[in-house]
């Protein structure tokens, strides 16, 4: 794994069936989003994020990583891609409603629990001159 390149890119429509046994080896039972974010390694998917855009902020609904490949820092790399489409889209905040087993992992990134409801403030980019 060191020295590889996370490839980052949105979810296509042509995805479906790699997200589908992404998803059923990962996460059995989940069913793969249609909008987010999926991160390749030599051309395999070893991460997934499912998000909901709204007015202000952007919706975190799902998270998942290679059972292998996590606490390699994929998520955080994912969740790093996140924050600057959500940066372009001038939303301020990246919300997750329920962060179930992963709230250790939320926490270590940089949100902050809300009750169930964890919140991270996107930085705003610098203006330009």
């Amino acid at each position: 794994m060191r020295g590889l390149r996370l490839f980052v890119r949105p979810i296509e429509a042509s995805d479906s069936d790699a997200l589908h046994a992404f998803f059923a080896r990962h996460a059995p039972g989940v069913t793969p989003p249609a909008c987010g974010l999926l991160g390749k390694l030599l051309g395999d998917v070893v991460a997934v994020i499912g998000i909901d855009i709204e007015d202000d902020a952007m919706r975190l609904e799902q998270i998942v990583v290679a059972r292998e490949l996590r606490r390699k820092w994929i998520g955080r790399v994912m969740l790093r891609e996140l924050e600057q489409l959500a940066a372009k889209m001038d939303r301020r905040t990246i919300v997750v409603d329920d962060a179930g087993e992963a709230r250790e992992f939320f926490r270590r990134v940089g949100f902050e629990s809300e009750g169930e409801r964890w919140v991270r403030a996107v930085p705003q980019s610098l203006p330009q001159s």
